[in-house]
C-alpha cells in the first residue's frame, strides 16, 4: 500500500472534520465511502470500532479517532498554522472538543432524532444544546474565530457539528440570538472565503466502496 486510505461517510461530522484536515494539509489519500450499516471487511479488520473515519497509513498504522486524524494531518503540513505557534491552540481545542464530542453531541443526537427520545420535547433537547451554542457565541464576540482571528483546528473540528445542529431547523437557527455564531457558520458554508471553498471540496458524492473498485483519490 503506497497511499493512505481514509474510510469515510459523507454526512458524518466526524468524517467531515477528518477530510477537512487531510485536504487542508494536501495529503493524498484513497477515499473509501462506507455503508455504516454494512462496513466492509477491510475496515473491520483494522479497527474494532468498525465506524468512520479510519485512516490506514502506508506503514500499516491505523488512526481511528477523528481528532487524532486532524492532529496528525496538521502535523504533516500546517500552512495556515491551525495548531498555532508551538501548538498553542491545542490545549484549548482539546477543552472545547471535550464538550463538543460528548455532551453537545448527545444533545445534538437527541434534538435531531427527537422522535426516538419521547421522554422530552424537541424544544427541550434544543435548549440543552444551546448551552454550547452560547459558549461559542461568547467566544466569537471576542475573536472572529473560536480561538483567534484566524481559523484553527478548533473551528474545523467543531464546525461540522454546529452545521448539523443548525440544519435540524434552519429557520429557527437563522433567527436565534447567536449572530456571531451564524456569521461564523456562514463563513464555512456560504461565502467565498477559503474555509468555505475547503468545505465544498470535501463534500463530493461517491458510490459506496466495494472490493475491486477503482481507487478514488481524494
Amino acid at each position: 500500500m503506497n497511499t493512505a486510505i481514509i474510510y469515510s461517510f459523507r454526512r458524518c461530522p466526524y468524517a467531515m472534520r477528518a477530510r477537512l484536515a487531510l485536504k487542508y494539509s494536501g495529503i493524498k489519500v484513497e477515499l473509501r465511502e462506507v455503508d455504516l450499516n454494512n462496513p466492509p471487511d477491510e475496515l473491520v479488520a483494522i479497527s474494532s470500532n468498525a465506524t468512520v473515519p479510519v485512516l490506514h497509513l502506508p506503514d500499516g498504522s491505523v488512526l481511528d479517532e477523528s481528532w487524532d486524524i486532524v492532529q496528525w494531518a496538521a502535523r504533516q503540513n500546517d500552512p495556515d498554522l491551525w495548531l498555532g505557534e508551538n501548538d498553542q491552540h491545542l490545549i484549548e481545542s482539546d477543552m472545547l472538543l471535550e464538550t463538543n464530542d460528548y455532551s453537545f453531541k448527545q444533545d445534538l443526537d437527541h434534538y435531531k432524532y427527537a422522535d426516538r427520545y419521547p421522554e422530552h420535547t424537541i424544544e427541550y433537547y434544543r435548549e440543552q444544546g444551546e448551552e454550547f451554542l452560547q459558549e461559542l457565541e461568547d467566544r466569537l464576540k471576542v475573536t472572529r474565530y473560536l480561538l483567534s482571528g484566524t481559523v484553527t483546528i478548533a473551528d474545523v473540528a467543531i464546525f461540522p457539528f454546529i452545521r448539523q445542529f443548525a440544519m435540524v431547523d434552519k429557520s429557527w437557527f437563522d433567527q436565534a440570538p447567536y449572530p456571531k455564531l451564524q456569521q461564523w457558520l456562514n463563513s464555512f458554508t456560504d461565502s467565498d472565503q477559503h474555509e468555505a471553498r475547503l468545505f465544498t471540496s470535501i463534500m463530493d458524492k461517491y458510490e459506496i466502496w466495494k472490493q475491486g473498485d477503482s481507487p478514488v483519490h481524494f
